[in-house]
């Protein structure tokens, strides 16, 4: 059975569903890199607030769309300050070939349905050795639910971090929990989500 916090998101979920064809938005904005991440393989962009404002919800919004003509789509994050950011992958990188600095012109709409969202490999192994509740929770949930469960386990910054929420997630599962409790959606008050800080170029 379902607790009444399973229950006001359920309720917010058909509400955003219902709410997604409504909105389309266009605008173009300059990649950024992630300033500390010299490595990072990724770069991102804020969306302008007005845009951000056109979306059914402050907080992770999926979207489908074109990124410089090519199409993608992807979950949008809350940027901690009632807007949204997105983090472009190197793949999409290399096919709209675009890079940090260049301006890119973007047109999307919020998903009709919400995606399957990934699921990294180590909550993967972790889920294919978890308890049959844990696992009959999973399965019975929502993709929106799965991918709370994951965005909270990866907003982990340290490796330990993540360790310890694969295994508060499976502990909790294992109990009927359908949603991580403390999980902020909107990135007001948690700035796990938040969007990193660019870099100088």
């Amino acid at each position: 059975m379902g607790t009444l916090h399973d229950k006001q998101f359920g309720a917010q979920d058909r509400l955003i569903d219902v709410a997604r064809t409504f909105v389309k938005v266009r605008f173009e904005a300059k990649i950024c890199r992630p300033t500390g991440e010299p490595k990072a393989l990724w770069a991102f962009l804020r969306l302008p607030q007005e845009e951000s404002d056109k979306l059914p919800a402050r907080s992770m919004v999926s979207v489908e769309g074109t990124f410089n003509g090519v199409e993608f789509w992807t979950t949008l994050l809350p940027d901690g300050d009632g807007g949204h950011w997105m983090k472009v992958e190197k793949a999409l990188l290399a096919k709209s070939r675009a890079k940090p600095g260049d301006t890119v012109a973007l047109e999307f709409v919020p998903m009709a349905k919400e995606p399957e969202p990934k699921v990294p490999a180590d909550f993967k192994m972790a889920l294919a050795g978890a308890g049959a509740t844990a696992l009959e929770t999973w399965s019975s949930i929502t993709p929106m639910a799965r991918r709370d469960w994951i965005f909270w386990i990866v907003s982990g910054k340290k490796a330990e971090t993540r360790a310890k929420r694969i295994s508060v997630a499976l502990d909790k599962m294992s109990k009927g929990n359908r949603r991580p409790c403390c999980f902020d959606r909107t990135g007001m008050y948690d700035k796990s989500l938040s969007a990193p800080v660019a870099a100088d170029d």
